[in-house]
């Protein structure tokens, strides 16, 4: 599954079980994040496991966007049988931060740092 403007793509391999999340994500509010909400929570809903984040190549995120992840992860965390993996990047800045912030809502979750 795919979401894709001119500014942003977020696409789901069900293989591995990884979300990629590429571009630039400046929307206004939740109710324009909700189809990336939607997948998101469908694939929390599958329990599978480890769910693999991948924002190496987000290079944006508003506070929508950071909230909209925090959901995800928190709806992770109540599968208590789901394992999930997030991918950062070490030379976007607003990753260190909040992708910290997740785990801090999720302790086990492994953060994985590109260098």
């Amino acid at each position: 599954m795919e979401i894709k403007t001119d500014d942003y793509r977020i696409c789901y391999d069900p293989e591995t079980i990884t979300v990629f999340c590429q571009g630039s994500l400046r929307l206004s509010g939740m109710a324009e994040y909700a189809p990336i909400a939607e997948l998101l929570d469908d694939i929390a809903s599958q329990e599978q496991s480890p769910v693999v984040l991948d924002l190496q190549g987000l290079e944006f995120l508003n506070s929508s966007g950071i909230s909209m992840l925090s959901k995800f992860v928190i709806k992770v965390r109540h599968k208590k049988t789901v394992t999930m993996i997030v991918r950062g990047s070490k030379t976007i800045p607003w990753q260190g931060k909040s992708l910290k912030n997740l785990q801090r809502l999720m302790p086990s979750l492994t953060l994985e740092w590109d260098e």
